[in-house]
């Protein structure tokens, strides 16, 4: 496939010697605008891809804050359709930053998966992350994906051993996300010299950037997996600040966007410190 947003993203970061921040939201929480203003305020503060949670009533994979922030946006109205709506109007006005929508296949399979994949490269959608769907299954969405020019992302985990690993790289673009714990989003602080260990494993098998999720909260713990991977993913950390925002009946307040972007300006400064600048 033709060179992506993301390639070339990861490309520039390469060149300039640190690794990139991934940022997770969920569409439409606490509410369609909020959310719109939301995205349209993270490149500033910081994040150089983002992730955008596609929400769903099952999330098996997710833990307690990316579950509610996926109720919230459902009980707020939101569709599939309306998260591509929410890409373009992210793309109305910036065109670089790379959009990865991350989730479960059922969503896509009721929305039609060659409907939806067209109409997410017309939005302006460079990547997918589907949880639910397996390498066996690549013909399913994958492949359909990467013959539109949209880069298809694969978890590894800890769990991924040799004989795995090279079936869930054989179709991977874009990047490899590697899962920093055993178990569901956000609820354990990752093993930083396991994590490191399994990201050293990983690229001996790729030459796509590995980056780490699961468990990030912190600045200094962003700092630390970023010494030893490609990227770092901070998500249930942002979904609790829009929580933490809301007033007494979930509503946006005016501080709701300012709280996620100063973390997300806070976790930032978190990965830069994390590898040195490459010499001049």
């Amino acid at each position: 496939m033709t060179t992506s947003r993301i390639d070339r993203r990861f490309a520039a970061l390469h060149s300039e010697g640190r690794a990139a921040f991934v940022t997770f939201v969920m569409a439409g929480d606490p509410d369609p605008d909020t959310s719109l203003e939301i995205l349209k305020a993270l490149p500033a503060a910081g994040a150089d891809v983002i992730e955008i949670g596609m929400p769903f009533s099952d999330p098996m994979a997710d833990g307690p804050a990316v579950q509610a922030a996926g109720l919230r946006a459902l009980k707020a109205g939101q569709t599939l359709r309306r998260t591509l709506e929410l890409v373009r109007g992210f793309r109305s006005g910036d065109d670089d930053t790379p959009i990865v929508l991350m989730g479960y296949y059922n969503p896509i399979y009721s929305y039609g998966s060659e409907t939806f994949l067209d109409d997410a490269r017309e939005a302006g959608v460079d990547g997918l992350i589907i949880v639910d769907l397996p390498p066996e299954a690549d013909d399913e969405l994958c492949l359909p994906s990467i013959e539109r020019g949209i880069n298809f992302i694969r978890l590894a985990t800890p769990t991924t051993d040799e004989r795995r690993l090279p079936f869930v790289l054989a179709n991977t673009s874009g990047f490899v996300y590697y899962v920093s714990i055993t178990g569901i989003t956000g609820t354990r602080a990752p093993d930083i010299g396991a994590v490191t260990s399994a990201v050293g494993r990983i690229k001996r098998h790729t030459e796509l950037p590995v980056v780490v999720g699961f468990g990030v909260k912190t600045p200094d713990q962003a700092a630390a997996i970023a010494a030893g991977a490609d990227g770092v993913v901070v998500g249930s950390a942002l979904v609790e600040a829009v929580r933490g925002s809301l007033d007494a009946d979930g509503h946006a307040t005016g501080g709701t966007v300012e709280a996620v972007s100063g973390l997300v300006s806070q976790l930032a400064d978190g990965v830069r410190a994390g590898r040195p600048k490459a010499a001049e």
